[in-house]
């Protein structure tokens, strides 16, 4: 009689065993898959060098990993990952997250272009410091002949097919495709309203753009930049050489700090004291301000314009060179008292 009562408790307690450990079971099938186990929200940037382990205890590591036993369960099952940007919020499970990985759901970045971009150079960097592609793939991109041709135009026009802007994208696009996307926006950007003010200004898009890049190389003070504008406008039609210092400093990579006279002679296109109308392309990156600027320029008869003496960014602006001379020997007086006053 004992043997079988302790039979009938043996099999209740496998039995009790095999109910627990199906209910385990049962339970981290759940949780793994349907169970938040991320807390906050996270950027995970999975590169070519990563493998399913890597990354995993870069997760654990994180601080956002609620069960770390969910995350191991799953990932054991993970054996290949997609390159990629990767988001993970406080709804994710860990089933979500593993297969986000092997299936590549990416989560697109911000490509932000801004501040001074004055060389090809410059804006490579910006993109590959932002993007997978290596900033030297970037630059081999924009200074190949080749590259450029499909879009109808060589390196001294790269700067009209890229509007700065902050553009949303996958992590992993190619240099192509980011180009393409940067094509794709410029062209939205131009719209119908906007050609006819080209056209009404006498201008193509691409010779705005170039007439937008001599704008910003001389402010950044947007109040004034349909002033500027204008200025150069007035020079174009009367036919006088625009005479720009930011074309100058362009010539020598942007190399001198102030423009002396020696610097003028120098034998360039973009020598706008030597030879008439606009140089063969932008010398930047102009933003939209400054598109803008020449798109809607302020009407006046300004002719020169030198910087203002009080040194706030600003500048004066006069019809006649006699009036130019005055604004400039009083920049110049200035200019030598604060030096004066430094010493």
């Amino acid at each position: 009689m004992k043997t079988k009562k302790t039979v009938v408790w043996v099999l209740i307690a496998v039995a009790l065993a095999v109910a627990f450990a199906g209910g385990i079971k049962l339970y981290h099938a759940w949780y793994d898959r349907k169970a938040s186990n991320f807390t906050g929200t996270m950027d995970l940037y999975v590169y070519p060098w990563m493998d399913p382990e890597t990354v995993k205890d870069s997760l654990l590591a994180s601080g956002h990993v609620r069960k770390a036993g969910s995350l191991e369960r799953v990932f054991k099952d993970v054996k290949t990952l997609k390159v990629g940007h990767y988001l993970i919020d406080s709804t994710c499970s860990s089933m979500y997250v593993g297969r986000m990985l092997h299936k590549g759901w990416q989560t697109p970045v911000n490509l932000t272009l801004s501040g001074a971009i004055r060389t090809p150079g410059v804006l490579a960097r910006k993109v590959g410091a932002q993007m997978l592609a290596d900033s030297a793939d970037v630059a081999a991109f924009v200074f190949s002949a080749d590259s450029l041709r499909p879009y109808g135009i060589d390196t001294p026009q790269l700067f009209t097919m890229v509007i700065p802007d902050t553009y949303q994208m996958l992590w992993t696009a190619p240099v192509r495709e980011i180009f393409d996307r940067f094509v794709k926006e410029r062209n939205a950007w131009w719209t119908e309203e906007r050609i006819a003010a080209a056209r009404k200004q006498g201008l193509t898009p691409a010779e705005v753009s170039v007439l937008a890049s001599i704008v910003d190389g001389e402010t950044r003070y947007v109040p004034e930049q349909p002033t500027i504008a204008s200025v150069y406008l007035n020079r174009l039609r009367t036919g006088m050489k625009l005479q720009a210092d930011p074309t100058i400093a362009f010539c020598f990579n942007y190399e001198p700090r102030r423009i002396l006279r020696s610097h003028l002679e120098v034998d360039s296109p973009y020598n706008t004291y030597k030879y008439a109308g606009l140089p063969p392309g932008p010398i930047s990156c102009p933003p939209k301000s400054c598109l803008e600027a020449v798109l809607n320029p302020d009407s006046h008869n300004y002719i020169f314009f030198c910087a203002d003496p009080s040194f706030n960014g600003s500048h004066r602006f006069a019809s006649s060179y006699s009036e130019h001379l005055e604004n400039a020997r009083a920049f110049q007086r200035a200019l030598t008292e604060r030096m004066r006053a430094a010493k």
